[in-house]
């Protein structure tokens, strides 16, 4: 179950995308590391990765790098 802080957090992160007009293809959970991930695309198949941690913090997910 996410926590409080990352339910806020998601929240923010889709108004965001939504204001940017991104459509959010994908919003996960993950049992095992307890964060949530959300994958955006826009028109031209660019991609924005995010992840949310447990204290709500968040960031950008580059293709080059791991979690």
């Amino acid at each position: 179950m996410p926590t409080v802080e990352q339910a806020f957090s998601c929240v923010r992160v889709c108004q965001m995308l939504s204001n940017l007009y991104q459509p959010i293809y994908i919003f996960r959970y993950d049992l095992t590391f307890k964060t949530v991930f959300i994958l955006a695309r826009n028109q031209n198949d660019e991609e924005l990765q995010i992840v949310i941690f447990p204290n709500g913090l968040w960031r950008f997910i580059d293709d080059e790098t791991r979690l």
